[in-house]
């Protein structure tokens, strides 16, 4: 897959994320970093058909149960998830994960973000 591909579904996945994803406003930065992270990273072990675990943790539950819910919907709303090969899938998935990371954590104007006692 080249870049620009890569870039334009990378675009539809965020929109989904960003209209129907409510993990995305979590009021702290090392949360929706934490979020990004397991959820997404689940996210692409699911579509990759790699091992996902459920692990014993509450907070290891949610991101697979996050990561299921966002696999299924995007297999509905994006049939061309099941025409791609792990590997692109999983450049995808990167580069979802660093935009959301950006436009989340990173470059948002959100102070609440970055104060220590919050």
């Amino acid at each position: 897959m080249n870049e620009k591909t890569a870039q334009e579904r990378m675009e539809q996945l965020e929109w989904y994320i960003t209209k129907h994803c409510l993990w995305q406003y979590n009021s702290r930065g090392w949360d929706r970093e934490m979020q990004n992270e397991h959820i997404l990273g689940k996210t692409k072990q699911l579509l990759c058909g790699e091992n996902a675990r459920k692990e014993d943790t509450y907070a290891d539950r949610y991101y697979w149960c996050e990561a299921k819910t966002l696999v299924e919907a995007f297999k509905k709303y994006f049939p061309w998830l099941n025409e791609m090969d792990k590997k692109d899938i999983a450049t995808v998935i990167h580069l979802l994960k660093e935009k959301m990371d950006y436009t989340m954590i990173k470059g948002s104007l959100n102070q609440e973000l970055t104060k220590e006692k919050y």
